[in-house]
């Protein structure tokens, strides 16, 4: 993708959040004696740690989508037609999570910017080590494409949420794409200053709808049902902070938004081939969510 180069690179590791996140501590991982036969997958353990562990009668939860989550809603089914657990509401983050939770008879409700939800968890791509912010929207299905705000609009509105992931996906200094939406009628110039400032570190690609359409999306690139493009910056090199690239990305004029979730109340269930265990961030000052 040809874009102009920037008179002065920026340097990924020059930023100072202005999200300020003070930490006390993220906690020793804890190790789960999952009560599942030793054959069963890694993430079917996470999913049922998952529920255990954080679901209560009562509650209004956000149901994640992804590999992970469709186990999660499956054992909370059954546990609610066993009768462990009453009264669960679910408030789906796709398409995806709204068909397996009828499946399994979990009632629901639509996501609006006045619920009360109680706990979500979700498929993260990957999870920072230590600040546990996690990139969310990498492709996995076009499917997937129109609900990445949906997604990250109900992770920020819960009282308390859970990422799970595999062990490979939570370490320090990431690599990997990072979506961005943003306008479409710009989309060109956006990505030339997103480019510009990740110069040397990034690649910027629009996302196609149908297969890989090259750097600018082909005839059909991606345009969600609000009506933005996604622009996946790809980076070549680890990233030091992601709450620095959050707060680089959120300068640019035309990006509506991005696939880092940054979450004052979070846990991070990681499946290991042999253990789950679990992180949790405790903070003493957030300056807002991302």
């Amino acid at each position: 993708m040809a874009f102009a180069a920037a008179s002065t690179p920026f340097s990924l590791s020059s930023m100072v959040p202005t999200h300020r996140r003070t930490f006390r501590h993220v906690s020793v991982p804890r190790v789960i004696n999952a009560s599942l036969s030793p054959d069963v997958s890694p993430l079917l353990r996470a999913a049922h740690h998952t529920v255990d562990s954080y679901v209560k009668s009562g509650m209004v939860i956000g149901l994640g989508s992804g590999e992970a989550s469709d186990m999660v809603i499956r054992y909370l089914g059954q546990q609610l037609r066993s009768g462990s657990l009453q009264n669960v509401v679910g408030v789906p983050m796709s398409a995806r999570s709204a068909s397996e939770a009828a499946k399994y008879g979990i009632p629901l409700e639509y996501f609006r910017d006045d619920n009360q939800i109680d706990f979500a968890f979700h498929d993260a791509d990957a999870v920072e080590e230590g600040s546990l912010i996690a990139v969310i929207g990498r492709r996995r299905s076009s499917q997937e494409d129109d609900y990445i705000l949906k997604q990250k609009s109900i992770v920020k509105a819960a009282d308390e949420a859970v990422f799970m992931i595999k062990e490979e996906q939570y370490k320090a200094s990431l690599e990997g794409s990072i979506p961005v939406l943003v306008q479409s009628l710009n989309w060109l110039a956006i990505a030339e200053e997103i480019d510009d400032l990740y110069l040397g570190d990034a690649e910027v690609w629009r996302r196609a709808s149908v297969g890989d359409a090259g750097p600018l999306g082909g005839d059909f690139p991606i345009v969600t049902s609000d009506g933005h493009n996604i622009l996946d910056v790809i980076f070549t090199t680890p990233i030091p902070s992601l709450a620095n690239v959050a707060e680089s990305l959120e300068t640019i004029d035309g990006v509506v938004d991005h696939g880092l979730v940054i979450k004052t109340r979070c846990s991070v269930v990681i499946a290991g081939e042999t253990e789950v265990r679990t992180v949790t961030l405790q903070t003493s000052t957030v300056e807002g969510d991302v």
